[in-house]
């Protein structure tokens, strides 16, 4: 567990060792481990600390997770390590040591655990795994998943998600709400990646610097400085949205929090997702303002 009481997400932990499989028969850690292949069951196949490990297909994934959840939850595991609790164990076929493994079990003790410590601007770790027109999909731990709306990953806007976060990225959150009936989360990003001011300290009046275009308007395009910053650009009709430019800095206001700029160039296609940089990465976020 983190210091700010949330559970590792899967693929944060390092592989478990032999040792740590004997001993969790007792202690009931919770482990990790790469999933080699999933049956025509669904049951999921391991080699823990070297040896047999099978997750049995209704040890897959929770039960507050749908029929078509738990199916999707199997097929995806394979090729990545998830996380499990050890219920026993039993002797192969071929007769070798096979541990019966639990990823059920660590799910609803990570959820407990949520929902027990787990509050509204807490700023935690997650990974992305999914990525939806409306929104991107967070693993929040042991493979609970939460949903990142489109609108709460940057003040910046974005036409979708790939635009600011690769598959399986590492980021850090904010938790926005936690439904305890439904078991569901919901998280926000924008207020880790900075106010106004903190990202206007970055540049200077007189600077050259890259840009995508965001949007265009009749009275000038909106070029993204940074994911929580645009300025105000003249109006070019031959560079669409979602370019990169050049662009020179001929103006910032803090008093009004504008900044205008001068086009200066295309540049092509940006390459995303472009970089994060968070201003805050633990802790808690609370009476955010974007704006002085």
């Amino acid at each position: 567990m983190e210091e700010y009481k949330w559970p590792l997400p899967e693929g944060f932990r390092e592989p478990c060792t032999l040792r740590q499989l004997q001993d969790a028969l007792a202690s009931h850690e919770t482990l990790a481990s790469p999933v080699l292949r999933c049956d025509a069951q669904r049951n999921l196949h391991l080699r823990p600390g070297g040896c047999g490990g099978i997750i049995p297909q209704d040890q897959v994934a929770a039960p507050f997770l749908s029929g078509a959840q738990r199916d999707i939850a199997a097929l995806s595991c394979v090729g990545r390590s998830v996380c499990f609790q050890v219920t026993g164990q039993r002797i192969a076929a071929d007769g070798s040591t096979e541990f019966l493994l639990s990823r059920r079990l660590a799910q609803e003790e990570a959820m407990e655990h949520i929902l027990r410590h787990g509050t509204p601007g807490m700023v935690i770790r997650g990974q992305v795994t999914h990525l939806a027109p409306f929104g991107a999909f967070v693993d929040v731990g042991c493979g609970l998943v939460a949903l990142l709306p489109l609108a709460n990953i940057s003040v910046a806007r974005i036409r979708h998600p790939a635009e600011r976060f690769a598959l399986h990225q590492r980021i850090r959150a904010v938790v926005q709400s936690i439904d305890p009936q439904q078991k569901r989360i919901v998280l926000s990003h924008r207020e880790l990646l900075g106010t106004w001011l903190e990202n206007a300290a970055r540049f200077r009046v007189g600077e050259t610097v890259p840009g995508i275009v965001r949007s265009c308007k009749p009275y000038g395009c909106f070029v993204e400085l940074t994911p929580n910053l645009s300025g105000l650009a003249d109006s070019r009709e031959d560079i669409p949205e979602g370019r990169l430019v050049s662009v020179y800095i001929r103006s910032i206001q803090p008093q009004t929090g504008k900044i205008k700029l001068q086009m200066v160039q295309e540049l092509g296609q940006p390459d995303f997702p472009t970089p994060l940089h968070y201003q805050i990465t633990g802790g808690s976020v609370s009476g955010w303002r974007y704006r002085p």
